[in-house]
């Protein structure tokens, strides 16, 4: 008769802390969060830096290198980065639809009034700013980037703080990769990554099912260091929010993320929206005698106030280091609800607009006309 030989545990607690962190190393961060409340040894365990170092490192490859490293123990370490970072920005200030109340600007308010402490933007550097970019395609990394501090953007008087945020990562690192543009740089997507074989373009009019595949199963994660103030969030909303097909040619797609922002103390508005955005150009099809192959052609940010204006660069520094701040969640759908909650106000906001500007070209044009008819009048008398 053959016996079992395996020891029976009659107590946890005899298990040795290496069993312990041979078993959390398995799981992902908010497994090991709900764990570390079972019992003392798992709470113990769950603190070790190295544990969460290698769950940051699964989940945002872009935070493997050395100086990054550093960059997040320098900041609090990897526990509390994940801790920041993982959780999506909600934002619940959205106003209701009230054109007057938000966007009439005062021409009484200085402009220190108006943009808010000037000494607090000047103590702010964009060189403290970091970006660490991680996109997935069907759990699969595709694109890992770091970007340290924001681009063209010395000096105070420089046309960086005066013109439109905006923000294009594979720009930049082409740039500082000195301008090559070759095969080494392109980031692509084919049949091999998942990608569904098109027919040709045609064919994807009418089914959309590259589209689908897309919208479906992309992610991104636009993780906001700032050095200085030792602080991180995710910008992004992980899941895309919406998207344009066939925008600027029937070969192109972009698919856009992104957050609500508080601006309150910055702009008139109390949110502006954080425009995540990724380009897609389809550069073969099957019909093309090869296989499926798009090419990643922008990943960019960009911020846009409530009336769908671009927010400049000095603004935008101003409410990227609030952001970091403001409240987060772990419910993907209260982020999300979020989201769409500010477009619907943006879309009403823009449609109450158009019928003000309506209204007052009906007015022009029947002033016009009244005071044709009275010159009539008085020519005919």
């Amino acid at each position: 008769m053959a016996y079992s030989t395996a020891a029976q545990v009659n107590n946890i607690a005899s298990l040795s802390s290496d069993l312990f962190y041979d078993i959390l190393q398995r799981l992902d961060g908010s497994t090991i969060a709900s764990a570390a409340c079972a019992c003392v040894a798992f709470s113990s365990i769950s603190r070790e830096e190295r544990l969460w170092e290698n769950v940051c490192s699964s989940m945002w490859p872009s935070t493997n290198s050395e100086e990054v490293k550093s960059l997040i123990s320098s900041i609090g370490g990897f526990r509390k980065f994940y801790a920041d970072c993982f959780p999506l920005i909600v934002n619940k200030e959205v106003p209701e639809c009230q054109w007057n109340e938000y966007f009439e600007y005062n021409e009484e308010l200085t402009e220190a009034e108006y943009y808010g402490d000037v000494n607090e933007f000047e103590s702010l550097s964009p060189s403290d700013f970091v970006s660490l970019v991680d996109v997935r395609f069907k759990d699969q990394i595709i694109c890992s980037k770091v970007l340290w501090g924001i681009p063209n953007a010395n000096g105070f008087n420089g046309w960086f703080y005066k013109c439109p945020f905006h923000v294009d990562l594979l720009s930049c690192s082409l740039w500082n990769n000195g301008g090559d543009d070759d095969n080494e740089n392109e980031i692509t997507l084919t049949v091999s990554d998942g990608l569904p074989p098109i027919d040709s373009m045609e064919r994807e009019r009418k089914d959309g099912k590259l589209w689908r595949e897309l919208s479906n199963c992309l992610r991104l994660s636009w993780i906001m260091v700032n050095r200085k103030i030792k602080q991180a969030a995710n910008l992004a909303s992980w899941s895309p929010l919406r998207g344009q097909r066939h925008w600027p040619t029937e070969r192109d797609f972009v698919i856009r993320f992104g957050s609500v922002l508080p601006a309150r103390g910055v702009l008139p508005c109390p949110v502006v929206g954080c425009i995540l955005s990724m380009k897609f150009h389809v550069v073969s099809t099957e019909e093309e005698g090869s296989a499926t192959r798009l090419r990643l052609t922008e990943l960019s940010m960009q911020l846009e106030d409530m009336e769908g204006a671009h927010v400049n660069g000095r603004n935008s520094l101003l409410i990227l280091k609030e952001a970091l701040s403001c409240r987060r969640s772990k419910d993907y759908s209260e982020a999300l609800e979020s989201c769409q909650l500010y477009s619907k106000v943006q879309s009403e906001l823009k449609e109450e607009k158009m019928r003000n500007e309506y209204r007052l070209d009906q007015l022009c044009i029947f002033s016009v006309i009244a005071a044709f008819a009275t010159l009539w009048y008085y020519y005919i008398m």
